[in-house]
């Protein structure tokens, strides 16, 4: 669960910074994805974290 909100917020977070810099909409893409894919891994760090803690 933790995972998809990272996915959810990293993709609206890096299409707005790519929308700050009057990016296209491949750059809108490309942003989206790399901040995705970042806050997919900081979910499942954060996820790991909580299950090893418990």
């Amino acid at each position: 669960m933790i995972v998809i909100l990272g996915v959810i917020l990293g993709v609206v977070l890096g299409v707005r910074q790519a929308g700050r810099m009057d990016g296209q909409r491949l750059d809108k893409l490309q942003y989206g994805a790399v901040y995705g894919i970042i806050g997919a891994l900081l979910g499942l760090a954060l996820t790991v974290a909580i299950e090893y803690a418990l």
